[in-house]
């Protein structure tokens, strides 16, 4: 093994950048949302008026979150799904055209990736759960277009480069279900295509798994190292890592998490409130990557983090 340069410690470890998941544990930075029943209720007018003003709320703590991750060094930032509150709604669902503060909210939200293109910071998302396009239920399908298109929409407005999903599910055949996977993406348009990437599981789909599709595809691979730990493959993770890199165009993003009690303890895969050093690869140290950090801590969480891999770097 080649021996570290004292020097290129803080070198190593400012080539990273860290990336903080949608919420905050300490700061006093809320995003709001609502439920279909409560809008439901309303006369449409009123509901959309109301959806409005969540939009525009929103908005603001985006920009209060990207203002808080430039002035403390977090280079990430992953903006939550629900930032317009039920855009992707099959019954309630709306264009923003629809909004009485429509081109407003528009602008609102480009500031906010103006200001993060300024910053250097980079912005994603992930997609919840119910994203599914390799289901074998149409009508899931047809939500996980919608959601997508809609998210590759505000993509665009905050300059986010990516949004991120899992494989889906196996339904009893793997290769058939990724076939279906790399079919449906034909229903997307090519501004949802070109953010779009795929993420191993802890469950079913394995780095290994994921890759033959990232390379036919030109999806990359989000490396979720905690997932391939916990559902391993023929792969190491360096070998994954490498394997991973090679799928980007752009800077690649990889995720990681600690177990809540530990490796050998009861469910692995539940996230602990804080990553533990050791479970950080050696192997992204030193490389241009963002690493989400998954875990219940929050911004205190990517701030320990950050400086255990200084401390690290540096001895």
């Amino acid at each position: 093994m080649k021996k570290k340069n004292r020097s290129d410690g803080p070198d190593r470890a400012a080539r990273l950048r860290l990336g903080l998941c949608c919420l905050f544990r300490d700061q006093p930075i809320k995003f709001a949302n609502t439920t279909a029943t409560a809008i439901g209720r309303m006369e449409r007018a009123d509901g959309l008026a109301k959806i409005g003003r969540l939009c525009q709320a929103n908005a603001e703590a985006l920009m209060l979150a990207l203002q808080f991750c430039a002035r403390t060094g977090i280079g990430c930032f992953r903006i939550n799904s629900q930032i317009l509150p039920l855009k992707s709604h099959p019954v309630l669902g709306y264009t923003l055209d629809d909004l009485p503060q429509g081109a407003e909210i528009v602008a609102r939200f480009q500031a906010c990736g103006a200001f993060a293109t300024r910053s250097g910071l980079r912005t994603c998302f992930h997609p919840d759960q119910f994203i599914v396009l390799n289901s074998p239920r149409p009508e899931v399908v047809d939500a996980s277009v919608r959601e997508l298109e809609y998210q590759a929409e505000v993509a665009e407005w905050v300059a986010a480069d990516v949004v991120n999903v899992h494989g889906g599910g196996a339904y009893g055949d793997k290769p058939k279900a990724l076939g279906d996977f790399a079919r449906n993406l034909q229903r997307l348009s090519p501004r949802a295509r070109r953010v779009l990437t795929v993420e191993n599981d802890d469950k079913t789909y394995t780095p290994a798994d994921l890759l033959p599709l990232c390379r036919s595809e030109g999806i990359p691979l989000v490396y979720d190292v905690h997932h391939h730990r916990c559902h391993s493959d023929g792969l190491t993770v360096d070998e994954a890592t490498e394997q991973a890199v090679l799928t980007w165009d752009r800077e690649p993003l990889f995720h990681v998490s600690s177990p809540i009690a530990g490796w050998n303890g009861p469910k692995p895969q539940r996230h602990h409130d804080f990553i533990d050093r050791n479970d950080f690869p050696d192997a992204w140290l030193g490389r241009r990557l963002t690493v989400e950090v998954e875990a219940k801590a929050k911004e205190v969480a990517v701030l320990a983090l950050r400086e255990a891999i200084i401390g690290f770097c540096a001895n």
